[in-house]
């Protein structure tokens, strides 16, 4: 089994695809590698392709009115993004980039929407991630909008959680590894201010700090104190 199609046999909206299939979309398909921190795109050439995560992880970036950097969402591998391609030009202020070493596997507009057309639940599929990532982008805005840097902070630290967060003694490691500029680039604050506000939270016993690690020793404790409800898997 080709590389290619490895990756495309392992995003779930391909799963109903025959062999026969997959080795005709593989054969329209690119792969490239992007270091930490790259631009994918807009730095792609291929503005008309929507993007599989093979490997890595991927943030989503806009430029506020300010021109500072807004992590709007991160693209685990097996996800697509990039799929507004589909429909119109991607909006200038958008762009991704790799938050890990990456691979990623290109995949042209025209197939895509031959897919769609012929296959009701990739139609579907695409249709669901669109809906699922916003839903997420604006739960997220929600409980930005009027709090203050510490609240903001503390609703990131339980969504890393709830999403990325694996049972340790300590209490719930965030299974992704972020700076504290990323950090403070999702919630819009910076990064002195997030750095003052982690430490904080570690003299109050809520949270233990290691280079880029972070453990929620008492997340029901940071739950309450910003009136959000807490549902950890596993938990």
């Amino acid at each position: 089994m080709g590389e290619k199609i490895w990756f495309l046999k392992n995003c779930a909206l391909f799963e109903q695809l025959e062999a026969d299939q997959l080795a005709e979309l593989e054969s329209h398909c690119l792969s490239r590698k992007f270091s930490r921190n790259s631009p994918i795109y807009p730095a792609t050439d291929h503005a008309d392709a929507v993007l599989l995560l093979a490997s890595g992880r991927v943030a989503i970036c806009n430029i506020t009115h300010d021109g500072r950097k807004a992590i709007l969402a991160f693209v685990e591998p097996g996800e697509l993004f990039g799929e507004l391609a589909l429909f119109a030009p991607r909006d200038d202020d958008e762009y991704a980039e790799a938050v890990e070493a990456s691979t990623i596997v290109l995949i042209p507009r025209q197939e895509m929407n031959r897919l769609m057309e012929q296959h009701a639940e990739v139609a579907f599929g695409i249709t669901k991630l669109m809906g699922l990532r916003r839903q997420r982008i604006e739960r997220r805005l929600k409980y930005l909008l009027f709090r203050s840097n510490r609240e903001r902070l503390i609703h990131l630290l339980l969504e890393l959680a709830e999403q990325y967060g694996k049972q340790v003694p300590e209490g719930v490691l965030l299974g992704i590894k972020l700076s504290h500029q990323e950090l403070a680039s999702i919630i819009g604050s910076t990064r002195e201010t997030v750095t003052v506000v982690l430490g904080e939270l570690q003299d109050e016993g809520k949270l233990q700090l290691g280079r880029r690690r972070i453990v929620l020793i008492r997340p029901q404790a940071l739950a309450d104190s910003v009136h959000r409800p807490l549902s950890l898997a596993g938990a």
